[in-house]
């Protein structure tokens, strides 16, 4: 088993490999590396695949054998300084891997055909696979130096990948803001690092906790100071987690291609933030108000999150704000020291959320092909309905996952989900309100994007079309303008211009006479046989696969934490396997509770999720029902009175909803206006006061020279006399001084 632990640093250097061999292909032999690319995308899920199987097997040894292992190497040694490098392989790192390998494989199975049309398509695997080591270098850094070199590589990837299609001003806006906006919580971070190496001397997690609680426990640190430095840590992971108040980049992050959002939001970028908060909770478990800091950001952003969602048009959108509220959960959960329940929700939100992305990107990819609709209709949820009939296994994937986050039994979600609403009521009574009613919000939105997608009548849009006429239909990529055609085109170059998808047979031709017609990473792909219709249609086999694999882990993941009767004591799987990291804490590992009580604490949550599926359902069981028509929901609402205060409500609930809670606004206002303001004051004041003392000693001395020359009538008897005047007057001055300091 030793010489496991010893290849772990396997896990960072292969998925590298694709990364480096892409780019160095594109560099010295451009034509063949794009001709045979369907190569790549083997190449990626291969050996992301190998990575998957030994997190898999370094996982199953934790569990058997409850310790951690830690390998490091010196990097740099002086008279007063040493910094090491390696990797650490603990439960919380093997947690982490195996998120990161098992939705990263499918993601990339799915982009195969999600990005076939794509010219970028080359480009986005090596954007893939280098996002998928950053995150795998970052969960298994043995210091907060690697900590933070890895946490960079993420911010670059991500920056990357939300703007893979920088051509269009708003995903070149949202790249802008998820850099701008991480790079606050980044600059946090790096101070935090600084001030506890002030204060331990150490960068390494051992070491560091070690020296930190000798320092605590024996009064001889600055508790000020200490929990400053671990405030500045805690705000990176808020920046990168997308916590209250820097979550406004994250809904922002989905004009990113959809695979890019899944990755995003469900067990990579977002949760780095998580990881770090988990990783150094031996470190703010010392400090109470930074516990407490943490349970109450985690709470407002749960809340705040899913408030933002109600209103939301865009599907995506909708999904992003979710994520937002489910991250809170885990942090508030981190804060009040249950990270047993943190992590658990971790695991089960991770496949819940990628299942549902990468379900709404098979909802996409079917509008897309719709005469009428344009890329951004093709995302607008009150323009879909009834599709239920046209995508049933997208349909049936989509479910699972929204049952899941909304805490329905058996589903994941509703194992950890309960957990942390046990946990809160022993913590805060008003947090454990909060956090109750949010999950009856969570139901409410996430069936409310359920029924707007998928249930009801088929849109207005569709009533044009009998359903039998065939129109052969042209789309520009996943993000161009679709070009309906009535007649044959005929197919020129097709021998080098083929867009392959390894892992679908359906092959797909290009026509270069096109490509001019397009933006520079667009490519227009011809269906040679298939001809798509005025109605949706369901995705092709390899986007499919995921989705079902997803559902699976979706249905029985939480059965991790279910327990299970061992000599007498009720123990979990998840349990043995986080006993290393729970002792790190210093805590008990108390025993699992048995199923009739976990059962029995779980009726309330159950049931606030049953009510938010039932008043969604009331709402939007009609196709046409939004909160945009406060009309259609007054009447819907028959046993509540109807009138101007409940309209206020309505509207005043929208309005937050849908305008994000203002914040975006404010923050325009307020930095990016006022940073316009001193740009603009800096600019006068240099301009009037810098440039006019400048400007002004030029003109004074033009204007005495042009004085000056009017005085001289070239007579020596005058200047004679200007002289000794000037002579007189500085020898008056100087014996005035001297008489005054004798």
């Amino acid at each position: 088993m030793q010489q496991i632990y010893q290849y772990g640093w396997l896990i960072l250097f292969i998925p590298l490999s694709v990364a480096i061999l892409i780019g160095v292909g594109l560099l010295l032999f451009p034509t063949a590396t794009t001709k045979f690319r369907r190569i790549w995308s083997f190449h990626s899920v291969l050996l992301l695949s190998i990575v998957m199987i030994f997190s898999m097997n370094l996982s199953i040894q934790q569990i058997n054998n409850n310790y951690s292992n830690q390998y490091v190497w010196s990097w740099i040694i002086t008279n007063d300084f040493s910094l090491e490098f390696g990797y650490l392989i603990d439960p919380l790192t093997s947690i982490m891997s195996m998120l990161i390998t098992t939705v990263g494989i499918f993601v990339l199975i799915y982009s195969d055909n999600y990005m076939a049309h794509d010219q970028g398509y080359l480009r986005f695997f090596s954007y893939m696979s280098f996002f998928s080591t950053s995150m795998l270098g970052l969960v298994t850094s043995s210091n907060l130096i690697q900590i933070y070199i890895f946490w960079e590589l993420v911010g670059m990837c991500s920056y990357l990948l939300i703007g893979f299609w920088s051509t269009r001003p708003l995903a070149a806006n949202a790249c802008q803001n998820a850099f701008v906006t991480n790079r606050v919580g980044d600059f946090c971070l790096l101070l935090g690092i600084l001030g506890f190496y002030w204060i331990t001397g150490s960068f390494e997690f051992q070491d560091l906790f070690e020296i930190f609680n000798e320092l605590i426990s024996n009064n001889k640190a600055d508790l000020l100071f200490v929990t400053l430095c671990a405030g500045l840590l805690f705000g990176g992971a808020v920046a990168k987690s997308a916590q209250f108040p820097l979550h406004v980049w994250l809904p922002d992050a989905m004009e990113g291609p959809t695979p890019i959002s899944a990755l995003i939001h469900a067990a990579t970028m977002v949760a780095a933030g998580i990881f770090l908060v988990a990783r150094l909770l031996p470190l703010f478990i010392v400090i109470p108000s930074i516990m407490n800091l943490i349970s109450l950001i985690g709470i407002i952003t749960v809340l705040l999150g899913a408030t933002l969602a109600l209103a939301q048009k865009d599907i995506k959108r909708g999904l992003a704000y979710s994520t937002m509220s489910q991250l809170g959960y885990i942090m508030l959960a981190l804060g009040m020291g249950s990270y047993r329940s943190a992590l658990f929700h971790l695991i089960t939100h991770a496949y819940s959320k990628a299942l549902l992305f990468l379900g709404s990107g098979s909802v996409i990819h079917s509008m897309e092909g719709i005469v009428g609709y344009s890329p951004y209709k093709s995302q607008n949820m009150i323009l879909m309905g009834g599709l239920r009939k046209h995508v049933p296994i997208t349909k049936n994937a989509f479910l699972i996952g929204t049952l899941s986050l909304c805490g329905i039994p058996p589903l994941a979600c509703f194992w950890s989900k309960d957990e942390i609403l046990n946990d809160t009521w022993l913590y805060s009574t008003i947090f454990a309100i909060i956090a109750w009613v949010t999950a009856g919000l969570t139901a409410f939105y996430m069936f409310r994007i359920y029924l707007l997608t998928f249930e009801g009548h088929l849109n207005v849009y569709f009533k044009n079309y009998s359903g039998k006429q065939k129109i052969p239909f042209y789309s520009i990529s996943l993000w161009g303008r679709g070009v309906s055609k009535k007649k044959n085109v005929t197919l020129l170059g097709m021998t080098d211009n083929k867009s392959y998808s390894f892992f679908s047979k359906t092959t797909y031709r290009i026509d270069d006479s096109d490509r001019n017609l397009t933006r520079p990473f667009i490519t227009i792909p011809r269906f040679e046989k298939k001809k798509l219709d005025s109605y949706p249609y369901e995705s092709d086999n390899n986007m499919l696969l995921p989705l079902l694999v997803l559902g699976l882990f979706t249905l029985f993941v939480g059965f991790l934490g279910i327990p299970f009767n061992q000599e007498g004591v009720n123990v979990d799987i998840l349990s043995k396997w986080l006993t290393p990291s729970i002792n790190l804490l210093h805590k008990k590992l108390t025993n699992s509770p048995n199923s009739y009580e976990f059962l029995k604490d779980a009726i309330f949550s159950v049931s606030i999720g049953y009510l938010g599926i039932f008043i969604a359902s009331f709402l939007y069981k009609s196709p046409y029902s939004s909160f945009l028509n406060l009309d259609l929901i007054n009447s819907t609402l028959k046993g509540l009175p109807r009138g101007p205060l409940s309209e206020k409500i309505l509207n005043g609930i929208y309005c937050w909803s849908y305008n994000r809670a203002y914040i975006d606004y404010f923050y325009n206002r307020s930095l990016t206006g006022g940073t316009r303001a001193l740009a603009e004051l800096t600019h006068f004041f240099d301009r009037r006061v810098i440039d006019g003392i400048t400007n002004g000693v030029g003109f004074l001395s033009f204007f005495i020279g042009e004085v000056v020359k009017y005085v001289g009538g070239g007579r020596i008897s005058s200047y004679l006399f200007f002289y000794l005047s000037y002579v007189f007057f500085c020898f008056l001055i100087f014996f005035i001084t001297f008489l005054t300091y004798t």
